[in-house]
């Protein structure tokens, strides 16, 4: 099982989500970066689960403890080792799942790759190892706040309540005034009762999370199988429930000509810029020195308080209805975690273009 993500910054996940705790490694941070653990509890506070009532009202503190790595406020170069320890599992709740496979879960994959799982709240596979991303991303923000790149994302679409694909158009300083983490007030108070009337159906909605990277110098990134866009894109597809990644004018180029959507070089204060960004700041595999801009796609929730047609481990046909604390959509507490992952892979690209500099 492959647990480790990133070549020079690289961080090692452990834990299930109903086991004692949550943690990880982090490899390669370099020496003298100011680490600020409460920026750390900051950006795991917006995805602990209860932070609204939107989502899953399961009580977890989810208090970062650093294990070593980090002496008199800064990183020594040695491993960041940290833990997250759980404390409010009701694993009860599962005990209807154990003999049968979720549709839409990890379950019967899982249980096939390995012949056994742990069915309280997906084990492995569950949301809750996001914890040690979240982590992971904190550390490499402020590696990348040093450098002033800033990584934001927010919420552009629920079902079919959707922002414009041109974050230009909002001010995303908004992003943590509500509850669904979207920078347009009317959208997202539309977003909101949207969810409510999905949750109150047992049901579950989708979404979009748009994230804007600004600050990434040109030359990161690789121009055959590294290229900058598939890192972000292998990172976003390893989140939970996402299915869809595209930069820049992604899908909507297919629909374009050359002549609509070249972006021109031009000369700025004798620096080379582009008069539009359609590219999503990544030309040729390589960051261009644009806004690196991306949407990922979340399907809905899979877990439904309502009866589902299913099968059990013994290959009969059952009924079954999920009981528990579950999220009706996972786009509020999947954009501190996209976040986190695009901080990785980009720490990781500054730490590959400083080696080959040197």
């Amino acid at each position: 099982m492959m647990n480790s993500f990133g070549q020079l910054y690289r961080l090692t996940s452990f834990g299930e989500s109903h086991g004692k705790a949550i943690g990880g490694i982090i490899d390669g941070c370099p020496a003298g970066i100011a680490i600020d653990v409460g920026f750390i509890q900051y950006e795991l506070d917006r995805r602990r689960p209860g932070q609204s009532d939107l989502v899953t009202q399961r009580k977890e503190a989810d208090k970062v403890e650093i294990l070593s790595g980090i002496f008199e406020g800064k990183s020594t170069g040695t491993p960041i080792a940290f833990v997250v320890w759980n404390s409010d599992q009701h694993s009860s709740d599962y005990n209807n799942l154990r003999d049968i496979f979720r549709p839409s879960h990890a379950d019967f994959t899982y249980h096939t790759k390995y012949g056994i799982r742990d069915h309280r709240g997906g084990g492995r596979s569950s949301a809750r190892e996001n914890i040690s991303r979240v982590v992971g991303g904190a550390v490499a923000k402020l590696l990348l706040k040093d450098l002033g790149i800033t990584i934001a994302a927010y919420t552009s679409q629920v079902g079919h309540i959707a922002l414009q694909n041109d974050y230009h158009l909002y001010d995303l300083s908004k992003t943590e005034e509500n509850a669904v983490r979207c920078p347009d007030p009317e959208k997202a108070a539309a977003m909101e009762a949207l969810v409510k009337q999905i949750r109150a159906g047992g049901d579950t909605i989708g979404g979009v999370v748009t994230c804007v990277v600004k600050g990434v110098s040109a030359g990161w990134g690789e121009p055959v199988f590294d290229k900058l866009q598939a890192q972000l894109a292998n990172a976003m597809m390893g989140i939970n429930a996402a299915k869809g990644f595209e930069y820049g004018n992604g899908f909507a180029f297919a629909g374009c000509r050359g002549s609509e959507v070249n972006d021109l070089f031009e000369m700025n204060e004798g620096q080379i810029t582009t008069k539009t960004n359609y590219s999503g700041g990544i030309q040729g595999g390589i960051s261009n020195g644009q806004d690196i801009y991306f949407r990922v796609a979340f399907k809905p929730v899979a877990t439904l308080l309502r009866d589902q047609k299913t099968v059990g481990t013994n290959n009969e046909e059952v009924t079954f209805c999920a009981s528990g604390r579950h999220d009706p959509f996972v786009l509020p507490r999947a954009i501190p975690v996209v976040e986190a992952m695009a901080a990785i892979v980009l720490a990781d690209n500054y730490l590959m273009q400083q080696a080959r500099v040197r």
